[in-house]
């Protein structure tokens, strides 16, 4: 099985995906961000724009997660990437679905304002300076993943990021082992994900 864990960039998908893994024996993170920024690399920087638009990654991601979901049978592939373009989406979520897999995708929506505070959080409380790109898509991301074609969707304002996991394995018909974090564990665990994926480049 795939789970797929689409939403706006800002919105929980990393913190979620890592709540899954950690909870999940077997499952793996297969993250399409990493082939994404190794093409961005290989181009001249005035050529680097949404790494989405190169079909390169688009196959890639393709080919790399059908490998994975063929080969890798211990327990369930865990995908936290942004995609709202409707063809890109077909080209990968739907392209894995056409060839017999076990997608399921889940959209992670919160109010503008949420997904904004927790964008701030992310930078360890700077300011948006470094979150342009995010903020710049934040609108049409949230427009295009709450139409039905992005379901299913979850509304992540007020619960937490343990309780979402709870949320996705149960629609999935996954059983986690149990979430044993105390407040303060869970929250030094979530900051050292997200120091853990801050981007220099």
């Amino acid at each position: 099985m795939l789970l797929w864990i689409n939403g706006p960039f800002g919105g929980g998908k990393t913190q979620t995906a890592h709540e899954l893994h950690r909870r999940l024996p077997g499952s793996v993170i297969c993250d399409p961000e990493h082939a994404g920024f190794g093409l961005h690399r290989m181009l001249p920087p005035a050529l680097r724009g949404d790494f989405q638009d190169l079909k390169a990654w688009r196959e890639g991601v393709h080919e790399v997660l059908d490998l994975a979901l063929t080969r890798h049978t211990t327990g369930p592939v865990i995908v936290p990437m942004t995609i709202v373009d409707r063809t890109y989406f077909a080209e990968t979520v739907g392209r894995l679905r056409d060839d017999g897999h076990d997608v399921r995708h889940f959209a992670l929506l919160a109010r503008r304002e949420t997904v904004l505070r927790r964008l701030r959080e992310r930078g360890l409380g700077a300011s948006l300076r470094r979150e342009t790109f995010a903020v710049s898509k934040l609108d049409v991301c949230l427009e295009r993943l709450g139409t039905e074609e992005f379901g299913e969707h979850l509304w992540t304002d007020d619960i937490t990021i343990a309780q979402v996991a709870d949320t996705i394995a149960a629609s999935a018909g996954l059983r986690l082992t149990p979430n044993t974090d105390g407040a303060l564990k869970g929250r030094l665990r979530r900051a050292w994900t997200g120091v853990k994926h801050i981007r220099f480049d």
